[in-house]
């Protein structure tokens, strides 16, 4: 797993740090004694698990936690403020750990995010190079790359649209489009990737599949064009 550690107080910030080199499979990516520098790294990288602490200046913990919503991380508070318990667990995070963090209440809540973790990687995985499979409810199913019209980033899921039906499943676009074979696919839109043998027309400002009409954004238009051999 990769984290984020974030408190305006150096000494709590090396704490974590120092816990956290103690555990196998963790790695800290980047430490901010601001909320705000914490929201600007998450735009550009994506991590695993955040420590955050509640009270801080000109952007609290539980204000980052409320922007975040969408993205697939797992937030562990860190505080010494037993108050905002109940706020927190609301947001549904992972653990809510009391300063100072003792080790075992560390690995503890290791635990709980790394399980948290793994079954969010479990949605969607591989199979051969013709399907994946997807978590639909309580079944495992099998979706093929060739039914598969797009997929729409929808909050903490993605939807993928076949002729037949919608699949929603717990994850982000960034995943599926990772997962998805770039031969067969393209991103067309930070909320869409679409099957590029799908598509019908290509007009000003997106594309149609079917009757669905779905945008192409301009960072994604080139790119579009070229795989369309658009002259």
């Amino acid at each position: 797993m990769t984290g984020l550690i974030v408190d305006d107080n150096a000494i709590a910030r090396s704490i974590l740090s120092q816990l956290a080199k103690q555990v196998n499979g963790l790695t800290i990516v980047g430490e901010y004694s601001n909320a705000m520098d914490a929201y600007n790294h998450l735009q550009q990288q994506e991590v695993d698990l955040l420590f955050l602490d509640i009270e801080m200046p000109e952007m609290t913990g539980l204000e980052l936690t409320r922007n975040l919503v969408g993205q697939n991380l797992v937030i562990v508070f860190t505080t010494s403020k037993k108050e905002y318990a109940l706020e927190a667990f609301e947001l549904n995070i992972a653990d809510y750990l009391l300063k100072p963090v003792t080790p075992a209440r560390f690995i503890q809540a290791i635990a709980k995010a790394k399980s948290i973790v793994d079954s969010k990687r479990e949605n969607v995985h591989y199979e051969n190079d013709e399907f994946l499979f997807i978590r639909d409810t309580t079944i495992i199913r099998r979706l093929r790359f060739e039914d598969i019209l797009y997929a729409e980033a929808m909050g903490d899921y993605v939807k993928f649209y076949t002729a037949q039906k919608m699949f929603a499943i717990h994850g982000k676009l960034k995943t599926a489009e990772e997962r998805l074979p770039s031969t067969q696919f393209i991103r067309i839109h930070r909320s869409y990737i679409v099957s590029v043998n799908k598509i019908d027309t290509l007009q000003d400002g997106g594309v149609t599949i079917g009757d669905k009409f779905l945008p192409v954004a301009d960072a994604y238009r080139k790119s579009l064009n070229a795989r369309m051999n658009v002259f």
